[in-house]
């Protein structure tokens, strides 16, 4: 049968582009807002450049985060890194919150990216022969199955089961202990440590991979318990440094996916993580925001968007000719890099 999608790609990068516009035009209308509210002039220039200077600022973590959110070297830990040089003018409580819900930017570019393999819902036709066979069924069990024959597309329902499935293990051992880990281990001695083992892993996981053939080579064939594994790795990235998606892909590669399959699932099962993350922390915090944190919150996920978009590109078009090899040499350097920069500076007694 002809499956007709009930969106087609133009439309949706039309309304992508259409609610990235507006979202832009709102901030902008904001940011001049702020900068007349100052009737003295030399006032009003004053705050006119400390905004645009905290603007230029969220978009240049608006890039960081879309470029490291996807590719496997850690979004988390470097955004705490960033943050030693680069501090944003808010709270520390919202800058926490920032830090997470900027995601959500990154994963709005899966989804615009893979919607046809996403989405789960189609517009077909239904045969007479078929017609016929759900005819025998009874008034409610004919309904809900005319329904799923003609708008439910049943592979795209099974791979959201096999995300759901992925997400139970750091739902049950990784949230319960989320505030701990951030207290204890948002520093740059662990995020240093978590660059350097993880570098250390890809290398050596890349060499034992060699004689290796993937079972695994589309996500048709992406088993329930592979699934779970690879769910199993994501715990591990709670830990600031390790990154999301390096755990999710060495686990994927370990269990016998390629490395395309372990990059695309991961970028799905990051779609409910992300989202429910960002919820909790904004729960947390409360919706009391600010006109400038509503505004911080829209830049950093926007420009987050757009270059998500070019990574994901990116890391998909050079995994079909590369491993992660180089990935692991540059958590490496930059592992030792920071441990040589905050040691030397604690012992300068630099603050």
């Amino acid at each position: 049968y002809n499956h007709m999608s009930i969106y087609s790609e133009s439309d949706r990068y039309m309304w992508v582009f259409c609610i990235t516009y507006y979202l832009a035009e709102t901030c902008l209308i904001r940011l001049k807002i702020v900068v007349n509210k100052n009737n003295n002039k030399k006032e009003n220039r004053k705050g006119k450049i400390m905004d645009f200077i905290e603007l230029l600022k969220v978009i240049f973590l608006g890039i960081v985060e879309g470029i490291t959110e996807w590719l496997p070297i850690s979004s988390t830990g470097h955004m705490i890194l960033v943050d030693e040089f680069l501090k944003l003018n808010v709270t520390e409580d919202f800058k926490n919150l920032f830090f997470v819900v900027i995601q959500l930017g990154a994963i709005l570019a899966v989804v615009v990216l893979y919607w046809n393999k996403l989405w789960p819902f189609y517009i077909r036709p239904i045969s007479k022969k078929q017609q016929a066979v759900l005819n025998r069924h009874g008034a409610v069990s004919r309904g809900i199955l005319t329904f799923v024959e003609k708008f439910c597309d049943k592979e795209k329902w099974v791979l959201w089961f096999k995300i759901i499935v992925a997400c139970i293990p750091t739902i049950v051992i990784a949230l319960p202990f989320n505030d701990v880990i951030e207290e204890k281990f948002n520093n740059y001695v662990v995020v240093a440590i978590a660059l350097i083992v993880y570098g250390i892993l890809f290398i050596v996981i890349k060499n034992y991979n060699k004689r290796r053939r993937p079972t695994c080579t589309n996500l048709e064939n992406l088993s329930f318990k592979t699934a779970l594994i690879i769910g199993l790795f994501q715990v591990l990235s709670v830990v600031p440094g390790t990154s999301r998606s390096g755990s999710t892909i060495i686990g994927g590669i370990l269990a016998g996916t390629s490395r395309t399959v372990a990059a695309e699932f991961t970028f799905f099962l990051g779609i409910p993580v992300m989202f429910g993350a960002s919820l909790l922390k904004i729960l947390k915090f409360g919706f009391s925001f600010t006109g400038t944190e509503v505004m911080i919150l829209i830049v950093g996920m926007v420009v987050a968007f757009v270059v998500s978009i070019i990574a994901i590109k990116f890391l998909m078009g050079y995994i079909k000719k590369h491993d992660f090899k180089a990935f692991g040499w540059y958590r490496i350097a930059l592992g030792i890099l920071v441990l040589g920069y905050f040691i030397g500076k604690t012992l300068l007694g630099c603050k």
